[in-house]
């Protein structure tokens, strides 16, 4: 009787402890991903502005797609944000671990994590499921509100001080916009032609109604091993 009665003392704990900062986090994470919403709906207004006074055909615009989604269409790209809805934790392997604000509290490591993925516009305009999408970062939040960015690029050096930095409205609209400056800095490359020269039938005439061939900007690409030089 006494081992049931401490193994439900450990369980109370653990869920007043890990179960309950989850809970706080995610909630926080709700509220952050709101606010990426309203600087993200503000820029495209802002830059549709001044691009219909030079080019009316550009497209710019935001897109609400819920409460965990939202996209930015700008020009032939789209940039997707998608809020994970789970809390997550980081092996020891990662540089997180190494800072005196983690050792101090080691549950500082636990994160919501908000998603951002390139795509070509075209890709959801005609429907193409096979098209490929790139992810360009990932920011991560605290329950102390403290953040960082993997990323490419500026989205990898300029938002990685997690010590320091507490995320606010300004800060977002910077994130933002160095995501979307990063995804323009790329161009759609040709598929490699030895990849694109048998086709069937079948292909073909999906591709006449949904342009079902898979297109993306960079095919074969993986996050963690993609180069910084454009080439």
């Amino acid at each position: 009787m006494k081992n049931t009665k401490d193994a439900k003392t450990l369980i109370l704990e653990a869920l007043k402890t890990k179960a309950c900062l989850k809970q706080s986090i995610f909630k926080k994470t709700i509220e952050i991903f709101h606010l990426f919403k309203i600087e993200a709906e503000k820029l495209t207004f802002e830059l549709k502005t001044e691009m219909n006074k030079i080019d009316k055909d550009i497209s710019v615009d935001f897109i609400d797609k819920g409460d965990h989604e939202f996209h930015i269409i700008f020009g032939g790209d789209i940039l997707v944000f998608y809020m994970h809805t789970n809390v997550f934790h980081f092996d020891k392997n990662h540089p997180i671990w190494n800072s005196s604000y983690v050792k101090e509290d080691e549950l500082r490591t636990y994160c919501g994590m908000i998603n951002v993925y390139n795509f070509l516009a075209d890709s959801f305009r005609y429907n193409r499921i096979n098209d490929i999408g790139y992810l360009v970062a990932r920011f991560f939040v605290n329950n102390d509100l403290h953040y960082f960015v993997e990323g490419k690029r500026q989205l990898g050096f300029l938002y990685n001080d997690f010590i320091n930095e507490v995320i606010n409205n300004s800060k977002i609209r910077k994130i933002i916009e160095s995501a979307i400056l990063y995804s323009m800095d790329f161009d759609l490359l040709t598929p490699n032609y030895d990849t694109m020269k048998e086709v069937s039938v079948n292909d073909i005439t999906e591709a006449t109604n949904a342009m079902s061939i898979k297109t993306g900007k960079r095919l074969g690409f993986k996050f963690h091993a993609d180069n910084d030089n454009i080439e």
